[in-house]
């Protein structure tokens, strides 16, 4: 018989189940194992399209996880960022009033009322002040942290010097949690 001459011999079913290959080898032959099933049978081919992605049930679950997360979580972290907006009114009140504690130090008394927060930028146009620093105290007037502008006073309420004032979230007086008045009175308190 001639090398080459095909051989007459009996057909299997598994002669002609398609060929498979793994990344990194030669391509497995019909009667090879993958695992414990072979690669043409029927459970392979389920289990393997199957696999292809999650289900709407697993999805459906993890979605209400996620919502049930967001739902309790949620409420706390826009608490924090509301309590974030009071501390840096708070710091930026501070700022202001060792600025003002610096204007007195120089000038030997604080801005007045109708002078107000912008004479620790610009020079008041009093003739008396001569210790006035060439760039002021601040550069700009900073405003609150929702925008609105610090109010001055001076002298303050109760015999203080000053009073520097931010009407919280609301922009108005009075108010309780994040509407609340923040004053600089409040703060030396503390």
């Amino acid at each position: 018989m001639p090398k080459f001459c095909p051989i007459e011999r009996e057909e299997s079913p598994n002669d002609y189940a398609p060929m498979m290959s793994r990344p990194g080898s030669s391509a497995l032959l019909p009667s090879e194992q993958w695992g414990r099933r072979f690669l043409s049978s029927r459970s392979y081919r389920i289990e393997a399209h199957r696999q292809r992605g999650f289900t709407l049930l697993e999805l459906l679950v993890v979605l209400a996880i996620l919502g049930l997360l967001i739902g309790l979580v949620g409420p706390r972290v826009m608490q924090q960022f509301g309590s974030a907006k009071e501390k840096v009114a708070h710091l930026s009140i501070g700022r202001l009033a060792t600025a003002l504690d610096m204007y007195k130090l120089d000038v030997g008394i604080y801005p007045t009322a109708e002078q107000g927060l912008q004479a620790l930028v610009k020079q008041p146009a009093d003739p008396t002040i001569t210790n006035y620093p060439p760039h002021g105290y601040l550069t700009a007037v900073p405003k609150d942290p929702w925008g609105n502008p610090y109010l001055y006073a001076s002298p303050g309420a109760d015999g203080r010097e000053y009073d520097i004032t931010s009407f919280g979230r609301d922009g108005k007086p009075g108010g309780e949690g994040p509407d609340a008045d923040i004053n600089s009175f409040t703060i030396e308190q503390k």
